[in-house]
């Protein structure tokens, strides 16, 4: 991040969002809201005094995932780029109750502004690639994972457990403050299961085993990894699995029912053992859910601003699954990682380097090959009533006022020749090209006209 964020020719707008997107291929205008952060990036040199006055503390940390605090004035995590803190209005004392300003007052640099506001920016650009990448499935909503109970936590959450810059700086420890002895790894939460979601996340398993592998390493606990199906499938991975195994960890395989309860100040894992078929009970100090993804809650939106579709599940429809994985239906826009569906690290990096080198081929090429059956409008015949507009999938059609009422046009970078306002128009002035009335009718004369005798 360092490296991208130093580059000569990348712009780097941290704490910001795209708000509009219009144009085609080539000629895209996107609008952007930098969000104020109330500080001044052009002064602020990271020295962090700010977040270490400021009283406002105790605030639950987004990065540590509520195990951890930070101010109200911070950086979002220790290799933040820019290496710039925010300021969090609902928290700051300034602005709940109009007093403190203490980061202001010793700032050596003047850095901190009260008054800043958002502000917009405009680009021009001839290619997108977006990368939104995905959330993790919430475990609340499916009480028989004892999500909420004391010491159930999610994989991401262990994860900043066990992390040395994590809220207990790398010591795995129950919510009363002791080692656990005994802990649970459970595979497929909110994966391969009809009552959430059906697809494999394709990281759980690996992800899952490095915990354990990390447990071991730091503590004399026993750990048990309880899964449904070991879906090594990465380069390496069937070996890091053996290793595991032979570090002491225990495997036990489910079935699909799983249920954690909290019995005799200990934790329950009851499952049924594949194996045996009988139902088997596992106490434990602690329980780990190796939860799934799941697109970003706002997926659709950003399909719908960036002009893209979503699939059945809610991540970004590609072009082609095997041909053209990271092209989407709309010309110069590109998807890249775990936006596109579940994938693990190795894969996203290589997806990304795929929409890049896409991306900057199309750029170099310096033109776009367009459909060869778009639509066309006879102004003529046009009745200005719009209807195709709004139908359009592509947003192929802008409506243009003249003389005091107005036609449709169609923008050919952007028609796909679907045909949807051909077959809607009322006025009959939208047409394909390959598939005018005469060249249909050309076709079904010459096949009235064949004889199957003249061939004898």
């Amino acid at each position: 991040m360092v490296s991208v964020g130093q580059h000569k020719n990348i712009e780097l707008l941290s704490y910001s969002e795209v708000e509009e997107v219009s144009g085609y291929v080539g000629n895209f205008f996107v609008k952007v809201r930098k969000k104020a952060r109330y500080v001044n990036e052009d002064l602020c040199t990271g020295c962090g005094l700010c977040e270490e006055k400021c009283p406002a503390s105790k605030i639950p940390s987004e990065f540590n995932l509520g195990l951890g605090t930070r101010k109200a004035i911070y950086r979002p995590f220790a290799q933040a780029v820019p290496n710039t803190p925010v300021l969090d209005r609902e928290h700051c004392i300034y602005f709940q109750r109009g007093k403190c300003r203490a980061c202001e007052k010793l700032c050596p640099r003047q850095a901190i502004d009260f008054e800043q506001q958002d502000e917009f920016l405009e680009f021009e650009v001839g290619a997108v690639i977006l990368a939104t990448g995905y959330k993790l499935f919430d475990p609340s909503g499916a009480a028989q994972f004892g999500y909420g109970l004391d010491d159930v936590l999610t994989g991401l959450e262990f994860e900043r457990l066990v992390s040395a810059d994590g809220p207990t700086g790398g010591k795995v420890l129950l919510k009363d403050g002791t080692s656990p002895q005994r802990i649970a790894f459970l595979h497929c939460i909110g994966s391969r299961d009809k009552a959430t979601h059906e697809y494999c996340s394709r990281v759980c398993c690996m992800y899952s085993l490095k915990l354990a592998h990390l447990v071991k390493e730091a503590t004399g606990a026993e750990v048990y990894e309880v899964y449904r199906d070991m879906r090594a499938f990465g380069k390496g991975y069937e070996e890091f699995f053996n290793r595991v195994e032979h570090e002491g960890v225990v495997f036990v395989r489910r079935g699909e029912d799983v249920e954690v309860t909290r019995q005799n100040g200990g934790l329950l894992v009851a499952a049924e053992d594949v194996y045996s078929g009988e139902r088997s009970e596992l106490p434990v100090d602690m329980v780990v859910l190796g939860v799934g993804m799941e697109p970003r809650a706002d997926a659709g939106t950003v399909a719908h601003t960036f002009g893209i579709g979503c699939g059945e599940v809610g991540f970004f429809t590609e072009r082609h699954p095997k041909l053209a994985p990271v092209e989407t239906a709309s010309d110069g826009i590109f998807i890249a990682g775990a936006c596109q569906g579940p994938k693990d690290i190795p894969d996203s990096v290589a997806q990304g380097g795929a929409a890049a080198a896409a991306a900057l081929d199309m750029i170099d090429l310096g033109r776009v090959e367009v459909e060869p059956i778009t639509s066309f409008i006879d102004e003529d015949v046009c009745s200005g009533c719009r209807i195709c507009v709004g139908l359009c999938p592509y947003s192929a059609i802008e409506f243009v006022p003249m003389n005091g009422g107005g036609v449709s046009r169609v923008n050919e970078a952007l028609c796909k020749g679907c045909g949807t306002c051909v077959s809607a128009c009322p006025s009959g002035a939208a047409t394909q090209h390959g598939f005018v009335d005469r060249q249909i009718y050309a076709e079904i004369e010459g096949a009235l006209q064949f004889r199957p005798e003249a061939r004898l």
